[in-house]
This record gives C-alpha cells, sequence and structure tokens, in this order.
C-alpha cells in the first residue's frame, strides 16, 4: 500500500534503469520558468496565466504530489487560469526535475520551500489573493503550512491530502518500513516487488499519461518512502493548529491514503475547515472523470467561502463524519472489510 504513493497508475511502464530515468528527464519539455529558492536550488515550473481580458482573481502555488511533476497540473491549470487565476506548478525538491531527484529533501525543507516560494509570488504579485493548493503529498505540505502563524498564504485548498500517519498505520507496517530504512534506505523499489491493484484515478487516459510522463518518478528509494511517512505524520500533527480559510476534499473511492487515515485527520481539523466528500472521487481528485465537479466546487468556495458548494459535497462531507468518518485506532493493514464511509463495503482490492 505504501509503494502505491509512489507507482499507482504505472503499471506497463518500462523497466527502470538510473541510465534511463536520467535520459528521459533530459528529454523533458523545457520549463516555463525556474524557480531560486533561499539555499540557492532551482526548481524548474510550469505557469498558467489567465487569458488576455480575463480579471485576475488571484495567484496559486500548485503543489504536486509524490513522484509526480510539475505536470500533475496541466488538467486543472487551464480551468482556474480561464476563471482568473495565475497558476504557478514547481517541481518540488526530490522530484521532476531537480537535480537532487529521487532524494527525500525532508518534510520541514518542502514546507520551507513552499513558503519561500509564495514570499515570490507575494513580491512579484503583490495585491492579488495568495492561494496555495495540494495534491496528495503537496496536500501534506499546505496542511503543515495552514499551521504555521502568520500563514503564508490567503487560503488553502487540500486535495486528498497524505495523511496516511505511523499512528494510522499501525505497528505491523510501520516497523517493517522502519526495519527496511534501517537496512537498505537505498533500495529502489519500482511496484513490481508487489501485487497491488491501485487505482489513483478512474481517468484511465490520465493514469497513462502520469506513467508515460518523463518526469515521473518511476523508482523510490525506501528512505523516500520512511520520508513521506514523516511528512505524512507532521501532516496528522498540523491539523489541529491550521487557521484561515481552508477547503479539505477527499473522495470516497480513495485506494491510496486509507479512509481511516483522513478521517482521523478531519477529526483533527479545527470545526471552520471546510470539508468537502465525493462519492465517485478517487485520489487524484482532479484528474478524475467528476473532475469539473471539484473544479466548480473550489472555484465556487475561493469565490465564496461561505457558500454552499454547487456539487454538495459539503453535505456529503457532514454525512459522512456524522456515520462513519470517526474510526477510532489505527487503520488495519489492508482492511478487507473496512466500510469505505458510506455505509457499504470497501471496493478496495485486498
Amino acid at each position: 500500500m505504501l509503494l502505491a504513493l509512489a507507482t499507482a497508475g504505472c503499471a506497463g511502464r518500462a523497466p527502470w534503469t538510473p541510465a534511463a530515468d536520467a535520459q528521459r528527464v533530459a528529454a523533458a519539455p523545457a520549463p516555463d520558468l525556474v524557480f531560486t529558492v533561499s539555499d540557492g536550488t532551482h526548481l524548474p515550473a510550469r505557469r498558467w496565466l489567465p487569458p488576455p481580458g480575463v480579471a485576475w482573481r488571484g495567484v496559486i502555488l500548485a503543489l504536486h504530489g509524490f513522484a509526480d511533476s510539475r505536470d500533475a497540473w496541466e488538467m486543472p491549470a487551464p480551468v482556474f487560469a480561464a476563471a482568473g487565476y495565475a497558476v504557478f506548478a514547481p517541481d518540488q525538491r526530490g522530484f521532476g526535475a531537480t537535480v537532487s531527484r529521487g532524494i527525500w529533501p525532508g518534510a520541514a525543507v518542502l514546507e520551507d520551500d513552499a513558503a519561500h516560494l509564495l514570499a515570490q509570488l507575494r513580491a512579484r504579485y503583490p495585491g492579488q489573493r495568495l492561494i496555495l493548493m495540494g495534491e496528495s503529498m503537496g496536500g501534506a505540505v499546505a496542511l503543515c503550512l495552514a499551521a504555521r502563524h502568520p500563514a503564508p498564504a490567503d487560503a488553502f485548498v487540500l486535495l486528498a491530502p497524505a495523511v496516511w500517519g505511523r499512528a494510522q498505520m499501525g505497528v505491523a507496517l510501520s516497523g517493517t518500513l522502519w526495519l527496511a530504512d534501517a537496512i537498505a534506505p537505498d533500495w529502489h523499489l519500482t511496484g513490481g516487488e508487489i501485487s497491488l491493484d491501485i487505482a489513483a484515478s478512474d481517468n484511465v487516459a490520465a493514469l497513462v499519461r502520469f506513467a508515460h510522463d518523463p518526469l515521473t518518478l518511476r523508482a523510490s528509494p525506501v528512505a523516500m518512502l520512511a520520508g513521506i511517512v514523516n511528512l505524512m505524520d507532521a501532516a496528522q500533527a498540523a491539523a489541529p493548529r491550521v487557521h484561515g480559510p481552508v477547503l479539505i476534499l477527499a473522495g470516497r473511492r480513495d485506494q491510496v491514503i486509507p479512509p481511516a487515515a483522513m478521517a482521523a485527520a478531519w477529526s483533527r481539523l479545527p470545526p471552520e475547515v471546510r470539508r468537502a466528500f465525493y462519492l465517485g472521487g478517487y485520489h487524484l481528485l482532479m484528474r478524475d472523470q467528476d473532475r469539473a465537479l471539484v473544479d466548480a466546487d473550489v472555484l465556487s468556495w475561493l469565490a465564496d467561502p461561505g457558500r454552499w458548494l454547487p456539487s454538495g459535497a459539503d453535505i456529503n462531507a457532514a454525512a459522512w463524519q456524522a456515520d462513519h468518518g470517526f474510526v477510532p485506532g489505527p487503520a488495519a493493514l489492508l482492511p478487507a472489510q473496512a466500510l469505505d464511509g458510506t455505509g457499504e463495503r470497501s471496493t478496495w482490492p485486498f
């Protein structure tokens, strides 16, 4: 299951080797711009600006998930640009075409990088509303930043944030990861070591694009998996301190972050945080077949945080929390009989 964070949607890809990986990255399209953060590290990025004649409504810094890259936003970003939001999507350190590709930078470094990028965008576009949007790993980074004082952004959108911490994993899985990290931290896992049918989205074309994108990280050392769990622990711990306008979204069919882990994070969030729950949603909500619902809800919330979401996902969220949301204790290791949060048996394949 942990491996799904790195490999979901990559089935059928060519065998991974360091040389082949370097060739793929070198052949990737050039970035639109390159950010430089406080220690001089370069972060290649893509940029989508509102079309001429469209009034600007804000600036979005979009953070991708584990194993992903700046290309993660090529589906939703044009929608937000057309609505007046400039979208900037960097490769986070350790991913995409960064020089430290394949090396976990540390949760605190990822947070500081994002905070520095927000400060740059604030200085570049004074007077514009600044929004931090993160998916999965990027959502965990954004959640941690939403707990900082003062908040580095004016609003936060957390898309299926990675919150499967050790307390939710339980002793067996977290202990196995600890042992692997202690014995073989540099062992690269490609997803072929175990057989799990994990679907990160119901959009096959999007999954194929992810699998064949030259910037996708196709093999992850054990140390990176241990690192993402450290970040997920930090996100869980930060949840009670979140403040300001925050929207968190999750999907009933998410097979990457277990429902019990997401419910544990939701239970820790302050009550004023807006929650959205999509009955047909998978992990990659803005790449799903029903992504238009998610895009419209986020745009509506950004325009008026007090308005009911057009899709009714906030009503679904309230029902999910009241009925099955708060599952005590750790999420069992691949729980075959777990409820998925709507009263139905889980459709997970384990």
